[in-house]
């Protein structure tokens, strides 16, 4: 029962019970107990008046975050709505160019919790219920071995990738795709959006993918789809100087593939949802908003977590994480990247604006979703029967 509300019994019932006999006393006292759930002794301290109910306000120290809830609020959507964990390591790069709270309240973001983030957003957070259709389907399996690269990882270069189909709820015709590749060591991911996955389409986006990779390729792993196992991407991987390492996973176990597979959903479900996107103008719209605002969103001032243990106790199994960092952070504290490259990603660090991107991020979205409205306008004024014939 709420506070408020006993209070409000408490008044009622005390000047009846004072002016009633034992026997009456006896019967209020027991409604009284049962009602508010006290014991007796208790009770009756509180109905003699010599114990006062808790007072409505607030036990402990006076709550110091409130005042920065709708900040913290504001920075949890600007920053993907990341978990409290990445936010406290992400605030340190994104503060220095937020101009929407004052210095006082930069500080407080600074000394916030995770947990106390947790508390505040937990009426914000809304899970994702839709999900997408699966397209994988086998070929050249003979010819590509299955393999794990995880255990072996200490360096970059050793990438995941998947592709996402762009069909709404209609898998008949022709749409749009987006490829994702990630590597395993530092996360550094990039998309880009493929008209069909025919294998001429997928190969020319892991080409593109690969011109804007800060490491080399050292080994490629994917699903058992057609789009990756066939002879033009596996000729490109295996027959250069040095050869990339090509495995597959094995079939019908997404978790082989977990890295790339959970950034289907935060690196292209977040942002282009579940619709179908069925004509070429798209496809170019969609790789200028990967390359140039959303893939340097995320690899330049997203920090991420990586699993460093995992053992089972009993029925639990324990995770140990390290700490978040931005696939950016975790090249350069890389000693296998070069220090050209590490001064080049510093000098790209220095000339980007994490709300910039996000604020221009958010107009090319607009524009791409009011083209694609456009688009099926123009379809179902097309398809419509002439005046003359109805």
């Amino acid at each position: 029962m709420p506070i408020e509300v006993r209070r409000a019994y408490l008044n009622a019932i005390r000047e009846r019970y004072k002016n009633s006999r034992k026997k009456e006393k006896k019967l209020i006292l027991n409604e009284f107990c049962a009602t508010c759930r006290y014991t007796r002794k208790h009770a009756i301290r509180i109905l003699n008046g010599r114990v006062e109910p808790r007072k409505q306000k607030r036990p402990g120290p006076k709550p110091k975050y409130t005042e920065i809830k709708g900040i913290l609020y504001e920075l949890w959507l600007a920053l993907g709505q990341l978990c409290s964990k990445k936010m406290k390591e992400a605030f340190p790069l994104w503060l220095p160019y937020f101009k929407n709270a004052t210095a006082e309240q930069k500080e407080l973001l600074v000394k916030i919790s995770p947990a106390t983030m947790d508390r505040y957003l937990e009426s914000f957070r809304v899970e994702a219920k839709a999900r997408g259709i699966s397209l994988t389907e086998g070929s050249l399996k003979h010819q590509i071995p299955i393999k794990l690269l995880d255990s072996e990882i200490t360096q970059p270069g050793y990438i995941e990738s998947d592709t996402v189909a762009h069909c709404g709820n209609n898998i008949s015709g022709e749409f749009a795709y987006s490829i994702t590749m990630t590597d395993l060591y530092s996360s550094w991911t990039e998309n880009r959006a493929s008209w069909t996955k025919q294998a001429e389409s997928v190969l020319a986006g892991i080409k593109s993918i690969e011109t804007d990779l800060p490491f080399a390729l050292i080994g490629f792993a994917c699903d058992n789809g057609t789009e990756f196992l066939n002879d033009k991407l596996n000729e490109y991987l295996t027959q250069r100087i040095p050869a990339v390492e090509f495995v597959r996973r094995r079939p019908y176990r997404k978790n082989d593939s977990a890295h790339v597979e959970q950034k289907n959903f935060t690196h292209v479900r977040n942002i282009f949802k579940y619709a179908r996107y069925d004509d070429p103008i798209l496809v170019t719209m969609m790789n200028e908003i990967y390359r140039v605002y959303w893939n340097p969103l995320w690899n330049y001032f997203t920090p991420v977590m990586k699993l460093k243990s995992k053992q089972r106790i009993g029925s639990k199994i324990v995770k140990k994480w390290d700490k978040p960092k931005t696939p950016c952070q975790r090249l350069l504290e890389s000693e296998h990247v070069p220090e050209r490259t590490k001064k080049q990603l510093k000098k790209i660090l220095k000339t980007k604006n994490p709300f910039f991107l996000k604020k221009e991020l958010d107009k090319k979205l607009k524009l791409f979703f009011q083209k694609v409205e456009e688009i099926e306008r123009s379809r179902i004024i097309n398809s419509a029967p002439p005046l003359g014939n109805i």
